[in-house]
C-alpha cells in the first residue's frame, strides 16, 4: 500500500501543480476580459500583462494587450504588442489590421519600403511557426538516409541509384538549417519599438544635436549594441544611435 502511494504521489503532485498554474491564468483572463468590456482599460492591461508574463507564446494575449493599449492611446505599447502577436502568428489578420490602424496615428510615421521578393520569401519560410515543421522533416529525411545506407549495405541484389543518398543528405542539411534559423527567430528578435515620443536619434559619436526625433511607436531594427546605446536601422534605411532605455525589444 505504501509502495502504491509512493508511486501515485508524484502524479498527484504534478496534477495539483498543473491545476494551480492554470487557475491564475483562467482567473486573470476572465478579469482582463471583464474589465475590457467595462472599459476599465488600465485594469484590463494589468491582468493581460500578468498572462503575457506567464504564457509568452500566446499571440492572442498580445493581441488583447495591443487593443487595450490602443484604447488607452498608448501608441508604443500598442504597436509593441501587435508586433509580438504577429511574430508568433504572422497570419494573424486582426493583429495586422490593428497594427496598421495604430501606425496611422503616429505622426511622421516612417513607412517600410517594399522588400525584394527573395527577402519576403526567406522571412516566410523561416518564421518561428515553421521551426517544428522543419525539425520533423529533417528527422524524416535523416531516417531515410540511415535506411538507404542500411539497404545498400545488406541488399546487394537491388542496388540503389548512386545519387540517392547524396541527394537525401543534401535535403537533410537544408531542412536542418531551416529548422535552426526558424528556432532562432522564435527565441531572439533584432526588432524593437520606440516607447517615448520624440526619441533622439544620434550620430555615431552620440553627441551634439540629434539627426532626427523618432515618434513613439516607431519600429527599428537593432544593428549593434554597446553600454547604454544601440545602433538602429529605420524602415527607410537611415541609421543612427539611440539610448537603450527608449525602446523595447519585440
Amino acid at each position: 500500500m505504501k509502495k502504491q502511494f509512493a508511486i501515485t504521489l508524484p502524479f498527484l503532485l504534478c496534477a495539483i501543480t498543473m491545476f494551480a498554474a492554470s487557475t491564475p491564468y483562467n482567473m486573470w483572463w476572465e478579469k482582463g476580459n471583464r474589465f475590457y468590456q467595462q472599459k476599465q482599460y488600465d485594469s484590463a492591461a494589468y491582468f493581460y500583462e500578468q498572462i503575457a508574463a506567464l504564457k509568452p507564446q500566446n499571440a492572442e494575449v498580445y493581441y488583447n494587450l495591443g487593443t487595450t493599449y490602443y484604447r488607452l492611446n498608448k501608441i508604443g505599447p500598442a504597436v509593441l504588442n501587435f508586433e509580438r502577436a504577429l511574430r508568433l502568428n504572422p497570419d494573424y489578420k486582426e493583429a495586422s489590421e490593428n497594427l496598421a490602424l495604430t501606425q496611422s496615428r503616429i505622426s511622421n510615421h516612417i513607412a517600410k519600403g517594399q522588400d525584394i521578393f527573395f527577402i519576403t520569401w526567406w522571412q516566410s519560410i523561416t518564421n518561428s511557426r515553421k521551426a517544428t515543421t522543419w525539425a520533423v522533416l529533417s528527422l524524416i529525411v535523416f531516417l531515410l538516409v540511415i535506411g538507404s545506407l542500411a539497404f545498400k549495405r545488406f541488399n546487394k541484389s537491388k542496388p540503389l541509384p548512386p545519387q540517392l543518398i547524396g541527394i537525401l543528405s543534401f535535403v537533410w542539411v537544408i531542412f536542418l538549417l531551416l529548422a535552426f534559423v526558424s528556432s532562432q527567430n522564435a527565441t531572439t528578435s533584432i526588432d524593437a519599438v520606440i516607447m517615448q515620443d520624440n526619441a533622439p536619434l544620434m550620430n555615431n559619436d552620440q553627441k551634439g544635436k540629434p539627426q532626427s526625433l523618432l515618434p513613439e511607436g516607431t519600429k527599428v531594427e537593432l544593428v549593434n549594441e554597446k553600454t547604454g546605446w544601440a545602433e538602429v536601422r529605420l524602415a527607410d534605411g537611415r541609421r543612427g544611435w539611440i539610448q537603450q532605455s527608449l525602446f523595447t525589444r519585440i
